[in-house]
């Protein structure tokens, strides 16, 4: 393995840090309100089949 000088390793993070486009402000605030989003109707997809799950369940074992 080739070991690299520790100045030169800098200089290339510094180099390709300036090569990312970094979001806008805007961007990242509709993006977060996707995820938050996205993340309260997977939370009530996943209560509500919880729920439907536990009701046959219930009700296949209430049969005799």
């Amino acid at each position: 393995m080739a070991r690299t000088n520790p100045i030169v390793f800098l200089q290339q993070v510094r180099s390709e840090i300036s090569k990312v486009v970094w979001p806008s402000r805007n961007e990242t605030l509709i993006s977060t309100i996707m995820v938050l989003v996205m993340v309260a109707l997977a939370s009530l997809f996943f209560l509500l089949a919880d729920q439907a799950i536990s009701w046959l369940v219930q009700l296949m074992l209430s049969i005799r």
